[in-house]
């Protein structure tokens, strides 16, 4: 995939055609470093807080490295201070504003993919946050160097015309999670090769997903951020509240009703 190397007014053309555009190096070494060890010194210290509960066995590697889930609720923690620092960091928030206009801080998530792990098959991030009436935007942050090996991003670009759909079962020997959307007929997955402190930027409705981890030796850390326009209306009730620019807390209206699935769905949480 193409990183982004055109003049910022024009990404919102590039974001319009492709649902996504990369900014290399937009977090320093430094940062990114500082980043890797806090989150580190977290799941070795207590996983249990802030991971996920994925429903793992005991001996999946990700029981042992859960993806942590909304760490800036918790400014107590180092992690939960970095996370709420970040969402509201002018250099990501400037951008995603760029996109789709003035913004609120949904989700923050970090993931750990150590070697071995399963990636995470094929999705839509709005099936979950399910904001209207506009969608979320992802700023995926690497903090590590990643590429195919280690279980890096597969995009699909133009998919984010799409509507959001219900998900069928993924195949679990490769992936952790549970539901699939395969790609827009005529569209393929591409692989992104990503350095640490790259950030990629995507639409709601973009298809996007990992392979497993097949390195012996190699993370895949990543902190994730999503965003919604100012002028959402509703989100899925787990993400509330959200975060203003300034960082105070702003809450809108639960989503109801079962999403793309039908009434008798009930989602998780992403």
């Amino acid at each position: 995939m193409t990183p982004d190397t055109a003049p910022a007014s024009q990404r919102v053309e590039r974001y319009a055609a492709d649902g996504m555009v990369r900014v290399d190096g937009l977090l320093t070494s430094g940062e990114v470093e500082t980043i890797r060890s806090a989150f580190m010194d977290q799941v070795v210290r207590d996983r249990h807080r802030l991971g996920a509960r994925d429903g793992l066995a005991d001996d999946d590697i990700l029981a042992r490295f859960p993806r942590f889930m909304q760490p800036h609720r918790h400014p107590d923690l180092e992690v939960g201070s970095i996370a709420r620092r970040l969402m509201t960091d002018r250099r990501i928030l400037d951008i995603v504003t760029g996109l789709i206009g003035p913004a609120f801080g949904a989700q923050s998530m970090f993931y750990f993919k150590p070697p071995s792990a399963r990636g995470q098959a094929l999705h839509q991030d709005n099936y979950f946050l399910r904001a209207h009436p506009e969608t979320c935007v992802a700023a995926w942050i690497a903090i590590d160097d990643c590429d195919a090996a280690n279980g890096a991003l597969s995009v699909v670009p133009g998919s984010h015309t799409m509507e959001v759909v219900c998900p069928e079962t993924a195949d679990d020997e490769e992936s952790f999670t549970t539901g699939l959307v395969r790609p827009p007929a005529g569209m393929t997955p591409v692989q992104t090769v990503m350095r640490a402190g790259d950030v990629l930027f995507f639409h709601g409705s973009l298809v996007h997903g990992s392979l497993p981890n097949t390195t012996e030796d190699r993370f895949r850390m990543s902190l994730i951020f999503h965003y919604v326009p100012q002028t959402s209306v509703e989100i899925a009730r787990w993400y509330l509240p959200l975060v203003a620019p300034d960082g105070s807390d702003v809450t809108v209206a639960a989503a109801v009703g079962g999403g793309p699935c039908g009434d008798g769905w009930s989602g998780a949480a992403h």
